[in-house]
């Protein structure tokens, strides 16, 4: 049984964050051990939410705890998303030294959430953009940033899959080994697709699957793919079959969520399809031009 650390929000009603990734990990068979960065009575994007922040000293110690009772080898992951204060970036950091002092084996996996520019998106304090820009690609083995989160890694805007690729690719000159990209804006592909991208030194795939027309896109998609990636791979997946299973599996949740006619993702309703995608979308192999 593979174990990751999961440092993340957690919200009380609805799915994002920890919310969104924790039951889909256990539904792949990956056992999870959730650290909640913040506890929220729902996701910000509703414009109104209450609940607090985690004590950044808290999070050290939750670890440590577990290194008391000697279960830090058994960690193989930590994927972290989601932080309420600048102070928190620095405090994963520690965690992943930690862990992988107990366990060299292990992997980070770095959702770098950095929210939105608009006042009615992903509310995240400015100073954790910065250090997630200048100090978390030489710390994570993978990263997965969407595109607003590329391009603040780039440092420039990114309109096609080849600039895309050649920021991938610069990304990992600066530390990961791979970078998914789990939302790609292309200029050139159909208004009606949903592109993603994954890339390493040796290989990039294109993944591309319906978008659907929400009125009101729905929140925690990213966490719900990044946490597929996360699970698929700590049970032996290449990189392109990890790949194809997260945009298999958030397809069939996205495409019943839209059925449902629902704002918050039918992650329940679409278990068995998470572990058994019934659609599937072939990865096209890209190249640099």
């Amino acid at each position: 049984m593979k174990n990751v650390l999961s440092i993340q929000s957690h919200v009380v009603f609805g799915h994002a964050g920890n919310s969104a990734a924790v039951f889909p990990m256990q539904r792949l068979g990956v056992n999870v051990w959730p650290l909640n960065t913040v506890q929220f009575s729902n996701h910000t994007q509703y414009g109104h939410w209450s609940g607090s922040v985690l004590e950044t000293s808290q999070m050290p110690a939750l670890v440590e705890g577990i290194g008391a009772i000697g279960m830090l080898p058994r960690c193989d992951a930590v994927l972290s998303g989601y932080l309420g204060a600048t102070e928190q970036a620095q405090a994963v950091v520690d965690i992943v030294r930690t862990v992988k002092s107990a366990n060299p084996h292990a992997r980070y996996f770095c959702d770098p959430v950095m929210g939105s520019q608009t006042r009615s998106g992903c509310q995240v304090e400015p100073g954790i953009q910065t250090f997630l820009v200048q100090t978390m690609p030489a710390i994570a083995d993978v990263m997965m940033p969407n595109h607003s989160e590329l391009q603040r890694l780039a440092g420039r805007e990114l309109e096609t899959v080849d600039e895309a690729l050649a920021a991938c690719h610069e990304l990992i000159q600066r530390g990961p080994a791979v970078v998914l990209v789990k939302h790609l804006l292309d200029r050139n592909s159909p208004a009606d697709c949903f592109n993603m991208l994954v890339v390493t030194a040796d290989e990039a795939w294109l993944g591309q699957r319906p978008l659907y027309p929400f009125t009101r896109h729905p929140v925690g998609v990213g966490d719900l793919t990044s946490a597929v990636f996360v699970a698929r791979t700590l049970l032996g997946d290449s990189v392109r079959h990890a790949f194809e299973h997260a945009l298999a599996a958030v397809h069939s949740v996205v495409r019943r969520t839209w059925e449902a006619n629902r704002y918050e993702l039918e992650l329940v309703a679409a278990q068995h399809d998470i572990a058994h995608p019934p659609d599937w979308f072939e990865a096209t192999a890209v190249r640099a031009v």
